[in-house]
């Protein structure tokens, strides 16, 4: 029997899943669970088959999307 492998980034790439079903995939509303898929797969890059096309290059800056919310609200007050 083959021996079970574990994948520590494989919790995180579930977050995601989840996150854009409940979003209608708009990506800019998962950008914390985007941000800490990006952080493991910074750690367990060799160790991830999830990691495998993962731009760890790219960031998601998830202040400047909070300022740009925060920025919309003042808008309409």
């Amino acid at each position: 029997m083959p021996k079970k492998s574990f994948d520590p980034c494989k919790a995180n790439a579930c977050k995601i899943q989840t996150c854009l079903k409940e979003n209608k995939y708009q990506e800019d509303n998962c950008l914390e669970v985007l941000e800490q898929m990006r952080q493991c797969c910074i750690k367990f890059k060799s160790e991830s088959l999830c990691c495998e096309g993962i731009d760890i290059t790219k960031t998601y800056n998830i202040s400047s999307k909070s300022k740009s919310l925060e920025s919309e609200k003042k808008k309409y007050e």
